[in-house]
């Protein structure tokens, strides 16, 4: 994950910070990822540790007798190591293409050009001039009425319209080694409305604009040897959805971590319970 000029992780999640100091905004990505379940987060981590095994069979064997606790301790790490692996590819990849669309030099790492390629593949077949076409990449979103804020990958204009008229599209990347690039998540279309309907942009000077009309939103796939621009329905229906989602969030943000037992009416209170319970 890339990290935004003014946002910051928190034991909450990530928050953005309002440079006209008004109270932090909690992160779409933040509110989706505390909101929304990932149904297939557990068997992907069942199924990448159970092939760790079975590569290692006769290891695993042998240390289940004479290295117990080190080899559990490994295998909980398995999916954590490769989520950790993703992420960080994936981070490469938003920063080289952030630079790519700035028409800033850069250096290309050897793991993110397939990635890079397919950008390229992508900006040759829909006719994009980064200096006519690119509207904004990487650019922070406030909505600071109902106190959230995101980082949109690009606002592009495409020639999607009537006769290929261009029309602005607000685009979000996602990478990935494994999935198709035709898949996306039902929750994508929550993140893009959530941006869509913001108030405001922030330039890298912090001065503001209002949000451009955003005309069409989806994601873009980035694979190692595809691409595909998958539209989303990100209107109201979805940002409904996404206000949902983050009354959700926040309230789980501000519950507390733990609360005290109730007491039977003439049980004696605990010396570490009287901060708690009045006693007569």
């Amino acid at each position: 994950m890339t990290q935004p000029k003014h946002a910051r992780d928190t034991e909450r999640g990530r928050y953005y910070s309002d440079p006209l100091g008004g109270p932090d905004l909690v992160s779409v990505t933040n509110v989706l990822g505390t909101s929304v379940h990932k149904h297939g987060l557990m068997p992907w981590a069942v199924k990448l540790t159970v092939e760790w095994i079975l590569d290692h069979r006769i290891e695993v064997a042998r240390r289940a007798i004479t290295d117990r606790a080190a080899l559990v301790k490994e295998l909980k790490q398995i999916h954590i190591d490769a989520r950790d692996t993703a992420a960080d590819l994936g981070t490469l990849i938003h920063k080289a293409s952030e630079l790519r669309l700035l028409g800033a030099p850069f250096a290309v790492e050897a793991v993110v050009a397939p990635y890079l390629a397919q950008l390229e593949a992508f900006l040759r077949f829909w006719g994009v001039d980064i200096d006519k076409h690119v509207e904004a990449t990487e650019i922070t979103c406030l909505h600071r009425r109902l106190g959230y804020a995101g980082t949109a990958d690009l606002m592009v204009w495409l020639p999607t319209g009537p006769d290929r008229s261009l029309e602005l599209w607000l685009i979000d990347f996602k990478t990935s080694a494994t999935r198709s690039a035709k898949e996306v998540y039902p929750e994508n279309a929550q993140q893009l409305a959530a941006l869509r309907y913001c108030e405001t942009v922030l330039l890298p000077d912090d001065t503001e604009q209002p949000m451009p009309n955003i005309q069409r939103a989806g994601v873009l796939n980035l694979r190692a040897k595809s691409h595909a621009l998958v539209e989303m329905p990100a209107g109201r229906d979805a940002h409904k959805a996404f206000r949902g989602a983050l009354v959700n969030a926040l309230w789980h943000h501000a519950a507390p971590s733990s609360y005290p037992a109730l007491l039977a009416p003439d049980q004696p209170v605990p010396a570490r319970w009287r901060n708690y319970r009045k006693v007569a």
